[in-house]
């Protein structure tokens, strides 16, 4: 069985260019270099392929025969098309996790969002609204859902959103708050609910 540190050195390459591509050093077009991220993270190419192989089935990448793999040239729109599968998937995940969600499992998230808001740590932010949707849909236990949100790359796509976009909210903990009361009062509209709320992040074309 392999170790953890090795199951997750191509996710740690995945973020690291996804880092890079958000913060310009890779430009939409540009080639990203295997060899080249290999000689400064001192590994392997081999873990770099796949973390690549991920990121191309996330469409952030593209490959073509003899000119290696570049950024693609994403747009507002690419990032909006995201938003109604994702919503879809949680509003069914919401409907299935009702009967049977403990809130409290979604309360340390939204604690730890009120503080993120509080310092404006828009890093944090992302991170922990990521969380806390991952364990609502977690709580449908239907693990094909989970498998199919998981493969959308939530995190990725939510941080490019932010970050590019600029779709910034000034208070992630107030929205997450009135999902997790819709949860505590049995609403039988929470899969509606959760819908709206998805919808209401996508970009603003």
């Amino acid at each position: 069985m392999a170790s953890p540190v090795v199951q997750s050195l191509p996710r740690q390459i995945r973020e690291y260019i996804v880092e890079g591509i958000v913060n310009g050093r890779w430009k939409p077009g540009e080639r990203i270099v295997e060899r080249r991220i290999a000689a400064e993270l001192n590994v392997s190419q081999t873990p770099i392929r796949e973390a690549l192989r991920e990121l191309e089935v996330l469409r952030l990448i593209e490959s073509a025969p003899n000119k290696g793999v570049r950024v693609r040239n994403l747009t507002a729109a690419d990032l909006e098309e995201i938003y109604p599968v994702r919503a879809a998937l949680e509003q069914l995940a919401a409907s299935l996790a009702a009967p049977r969600l403990d809130v409290a499992v979604l309360e340390p998230s939204v604690a730890a969002l009120r503080a993120a808001d509080r310092s404006g740590d828009a890093e944090a932010q992302v991170r922990h609204t990521v969380e806390f949707h991952r364990l609502l849909v977690r709580a449908s236990g239907n693990t094909v859902l989970a498998h199919a949100w998981e493969s959308l790359g939530i995190e990725v796509w939510t941080n490019l959103s932010i970050r590019w976009l600029g779709t910034r909210q000034q208070s992630y903990a107030e929205e997450h708050e009135a999902i997790v009361e819709a949860f505590r009062r049995r609403d039988p509209r929470i899969g509606e609910l959760v819908k709206e709320h998805v919808l209401g992040c996508a970009p603003q074309l």
